[in-house]
């Protein structure tokens, strides 16, 4: 007799779950695959500690194979499912198209980015949801204040140092209490102008930080926010984005080289398509996990509108804290589906009490409810540590060596430059993924996967859903986020590749290539192998536009340390700096393979 064949689509907090959940209650009687663009289960809490340089990124990964025995991964993003003929289809990292057939399906696709319609928003800030994201912000910090330490001038040094978040949800206040204290340890080392000191905005709609917790918690995490320097402003958001700033709701026009956005996500549009009853973008569900009329279909997390049976006639909201309690019921739910003869008898459905939440503020100061009981400072950091080392499916002797040497020695002060700026671009429905050279052009923000509709913008920020943790849960539903289904290539034939004509075009007869769209890879001819080029030529960084400093590798770059630009003459700032091109677009290549050989 076949085993049955089960497909959990997305390996975040509840894909990895309902594996690891499914794989010990199945006993090896089903064959279970784990589809996800990535080999690893993100731990997203943790995310803001990467970007601080306290943890190293491997540190908040949980690799797949390592942790789930009996269970299969398998690398790609699911494109559709042919739900009568009972099979998912998928792109793997390198393009190639493949597909999966199921007795059971689990979606668990989660959420992508949640984009609001306004005015440079796409093009100028980035968001923080996957370790691409955090590598890139954190060689941004650090590059921002090495460049303002040799400013040219008081207001040069000022904007470089100026960084502004958009979002006092969870992952905005933890991304500005940890970044205010990495930035002034970078300080310490790269003295500023007498008069310049690290200044971080954070910026909500709401009228206190936290909406969503516990006003007790919202205190405790504005107090220590502001003893540390944070400028709150609640009831504030951003007007516009413009290269050189920001100009807030308030008027104020900020002049700053960062701006992260942390407003929230929306359910990823896999959901959608399937074309079944949806509650705001999220896929109706039975209490037991089921869909509606696919009684072999369940789903849980963030793309599962999942009946409160706490609070009737509502749903769960799209926290982690949900997404993982889900993911354990679904993988029993399953298993009992196939093992006790496939009825509803034996599936339980969703019940879950709230018992607590952690927020990690940096250094020693936390907020913390654990059981009601209200925490703060040390003890709440301890509380906040303890409960993280716990939940970690994986690493915690890594963790805690990690916290142990941050907490005896200085953090490294370098950048390494591995992750361009065009490479995270906000309106991606795949952060965890970063795009290579050859990938293709971001669709606009008021129509790509996470853009927001009228619905979304007169709500406001809604739960934050991107990094935050309680005391029994963890962050927002890391997932597998697909890049725009539209956002394709075109492969051009191989008689298109350019010749050796072309070669010394670019050279202009000088002997020095300058940098055109099929530049990818490492330069062997380049006098600043420690520099790489990026895709716009200028010089100039801030989040959402390229820099010298970080780039693809050419193959003749003189510096092959450092990314290159692919193309583009640099511009320049009204301050008189070189600007540049934020996104190389598409790269044709006669090896580039279809649509999605990006990811």
């Amino acid at each position: 007799m076949r085993r049955p064949r089960i497909v959990i689509v997305g390996a975040g907090f509840a894909g990895y779950r309902t594996a690891r959940t499914l794989a010990r209650a199945a006993g090896g009687r089903a064959d279970i695959t784990l589809l996800n663009p990535t080999d690893y289960f993100l731990y997203l809490p943790l995310l803001p500690q990467v970007a601080a340089g306290i943890l190293e990124p491997r540190r908040v990964t949980v690799s797949l194979s390592g942790t789930l025995r009996e269970v299969r991964p398998v690398l790609g993003e699911a494109e559709r499912v042919d739900l009568d003929a009972r099979t998912v289809h998928y792109t793997n990292p390198e393009g190639d198209e493949g597909t999966l057939g199921y007795d059971r399906l689990v979606l668990a696709a989660g959420s992508v980015n949640k984009l609001l319609p306004i005015p440079g928003i796409a093009e100028h800030a980035h968001g923080f949801r996957g370790l691409p994201e955090a590598l890139y912000l954190r060689d941004h910090l650090t590059r921002q204040v090495e460049l303002a330490a040799s400013a040219r001038n008081a207001e040069e040094c000022a904007a470089r140092c100026t960084f502004v978040v958009v979002g006092a949800g969870y992952t905005g206040t933890e991304v500005a209490a940890q970044g205010k204290l990495f930035t002034d340890a970078l300080v310490r080392a790269h003295p500023l102008r007498r008069t310049v000191r690290p200044r971080w905005l954070l910026l909500d709609l709401a009228s206190r930080v936290l909406p969503e917790l516990d006003e007790r918690l919202s205190r405790t995490a504005d107090r220590v926010l502001r003893e540390r320097g944070v400028e709150v402003r609640t009831g504030t958001s951003v007007k516009e984005a413009t290269r050189d700033g920001v100009l807030l709701t308030d008027g104020e026009f900020v002049e700053t080289r960062t701006l992260a956005w942390c407003v929230g996500v929306r359910p990823d549009p896999l959901a959608e398509s399937l074309g079944l009853p949806m509650e705001r973008g999220r896929l109706l569900v039975e209490p037991t996990l089921q869909v509606p009329g696919r009684p072999e279909v369940f789903a849980c997390g963030d793309a599962a509108a999942v009946p409160d049976l706490e609070r009737p006639g509502e749903y769960t909201p799209m926290t982690a804290q949900h997404a993982w309690r889900q993911g354990k019921v679904a993988g029993q739910n399953v298993a009992a589906s196939f093992v006790e003869g496939g009825g509803a008898a034996g599936l339980r459905p969703y019940r879950h009490k709230d018992m607590g939440f952690v927020v990690d503020l940096g250094g020693v100061q936390a907020a913390a409810n654990p059981l009601g009981v209200h925490l703060s400072g040390p003890v709440a950091g301890a509380v906040a540590r303890g409960y993280h080392l716990a939940a970690m499916p994986g690493n915690r002797v890594r963790v805690a060596a990690d916290w142990l040497l941050d907490a005896v020695l200085p953090r490294q002060d370098v950048q390494l430059g591995l992750v361009r700026s065009w490479a995270v671009p906000l309106d991606t429905a795949s952060p965890e993924l970063a795009r290579v050279p050859g990938g293709h052009r971001s669709e606009p923000a008021a129509s790509g996967p996470g853009a927001a509709t009228e619905e979304d913008v007169n709500a406001g920020n809604d739960a934050d859903g991107t990094g935050g943790t309680d005391a029994y849960g963890t962050s927002a539903d890391g997932r597998n986020d697909r890049n725009d289904r539209n956002d394709r290539i075109d492969v051009k034939d191989v008689n298109d590749v350019k010749d050796v004509n072309d070669v010394n075009k670019a050279t202009d007869g000088s002997g020095e290539h300058h940098p055109s769209p099929e530049d990818d890879s490492q330069s062997i001819t380049s006098p600043t192998p420690e520099v790489g080029r990026h895709s716009g030529g200028g010089s100039g960084s801030r989040v959402g536009q390229s820099s010298p400093e970080e780039g693809s590798q050419s193959i003749d770059s003189p510096t092959p340390e450092v990314g290159q630009h692919s193309s583009g003459p640099a511009t320049t700032r009204k301050d008189g700096t070189a600007g540049d091109e934020p996104d190389p677009g598409p790269v044709e290549r006669a090896d580039t393979r279809d649509a999605k050989g990006d990811r």
